[in-house]
């Protein structure tokens, strides 16, 4: 499989890749997809991203069980980011709650609030 020409990659090969829940339209998370992420990720219909930290592949859900399911993608006007919409099973957060965005800058914005329930323990 061949990955649609035109998209922009960052200096390290790099383009962003939003994870939005289909059902409901919630940011769940952002992760980093080289090409062969991108291509994993059409072919099997699961996200697969690019660890920075690890430099390798991740499927979302590989350890966890909270995995994504691709329903569809989009490119963004400039080609330098990706929209993936899934179906979520289970949290897509790390620290348990159903989005990676449970924290909100309060009005006066010099704190932060949790203004979510985690879903289960950290994993």
């Amino acid at each position: 499989m061949k990955v649609p020409e035109g998209l922009k990659y960052d200096s390290n090969g790099l383009i962003p890749a939003v994870v939005q829940d289909v059902e409901n339209g919630d940011v769940l998370m952002v992760g980093y997809m080289n090409s062969e992420a991108v291509t994993r990720t059409i072919e099997t219909l699961r996200v697969t991203f690019w660890s920075r930290s690890r430099q390798k592949f991740w499927i979302k859900g590989e350890t966890s069980g909270n995995v994504q399911h691709v329903k569809s993608l989009y490119v963004d006007c400039d080609q330098d980011c990706l929209l993936v919409k899934v179906e979520q099973v289970g949290a897509a957060c790390h620290e348990g709650y159903r989005s990676c965005f449970f924290r909100k800058i309060t009005d006066s914005g010099d704190a932060l609030e949790v203004v979510d329930t985690p879903l289960m323990d950290s994993y």
